[in-house]
């Protein structure tokens, strides 16, 4: 299952953690596929990303929600690997 597909499994905190792993051992395995393969790189991505996640959810057709879950920060970390 891919990094991305993963996301709409998670509901607890310990399936994020999972999810964490998982992130890491894909950095490790394909490290060219990580936009933002850096410390550095990965965190200022993963800030500009929650400034604009409003837009992404209106854009995909998805109400934003008022209380943030563990997917959604699931989806603030997968972004942050991909975002440029």
């Amino acid at each position: 299952m891919e990094l991305n597909e993963k996301i709409n499994l998670i509901v607890t905190n310990k399936d994020l953690a999972a999810f964490v792993d998982a992130m890491r051992i894909d950095l490790l395995a394909n490290p060219s596929s990580w936009e933002n393969a850096t410390l550095e790189r990965f965190l200022e991505a993963m800030a500009a990303w929650s400034r604009s996640m409003e837009h992404v959810y209106k854009n995909t057709g998805r109400s934003f929600p008022e209380q943030p879950s563990w997917k959604m920060m699931a989806e603030i970390l997968y972004a942050a690997k991909i975002y440029e």
